[in-house]
């Protein structure tokens, strides 16, 4: 796993053969930011990371300048090297819940500025996060929602959607939370 850029940029960690998770390639996750650096300002801002994997995309997070990231992940063997990460780096402004991404999304309490979800691809109910992050108490007005997806979904008719990337066979959904017209 390999941290792209910001205060932890080029680092690189070796994820254990037992971890299961499906990691966001680096050209993914790279581009992906790209866009997110033309909407948002990373500093200051908090961040939800649902299905957290390897926290490959938290650790991009806070080394981009979110001031609190919530890294949400149920298996145990990931959650060890989620911490061992932050250990390592030092890094005291993420929080990791071990739990089930839904039941965190029911009990949702203080919103977030940025929620990204990467839910395994054959997970029964993958359809349903997009609605249920959207319905939730996750996002506030200017806050931008990705979920990473197989092109096999088209979310495109949901509220508040705003754009869909393509890199390889790794597609994001991005919303964008705006309660009030722009002009």
């Amino acid at each position: 796993m390999r941290i792209i850029r910001g205060k932890y940029g080029r680092r690189r960690f070796d994820v254990p053969k037992n971890i299961t998770a499906r990691p966001t390639t680096d050209f993914a996750r790279e581009n992906l930011f790209n866009v997110l650096e033309n909407l948002v300002d990373f500093e200051e801002l908090t961040a939800l990371d649902l299905f957290a994997g390897t926290g490959a995309m938290s650790f991009e997070l806070l080394s981009r300048g979110c001031k609190a990231v919530t890294a949400v992940e149920k298996s145990n063997v990931q959650c060890q090297f989620i911490k061992k990460v932050a250990q390592e780096l030092n890094e005291k402004n993420l929080t990791l819940v071990r739990g089930d991404v839904f039941r965190f999304i029911a009990s949702a309490g203080s919103p977030f500025d940025i929620v990204f979800a990467d839910p395994p691809y054959a997970l029964p109910r993958f359809a349903e996060i997009p609605e249920l992050v959207l319905q939730s108490g996750l996002l506030q007005e200017g806050s931008v929602f990705v979920i990473e997806h197989s092109r096999d979904h088209d979310f495109s008719q949901l509220p508040h959607f705003a754009d869909h990337r393509a890199y390889g066979s790794v597609n994001f959904s991005i919303f964008i939370i705006r309660n009030t017209p722009h002009i």
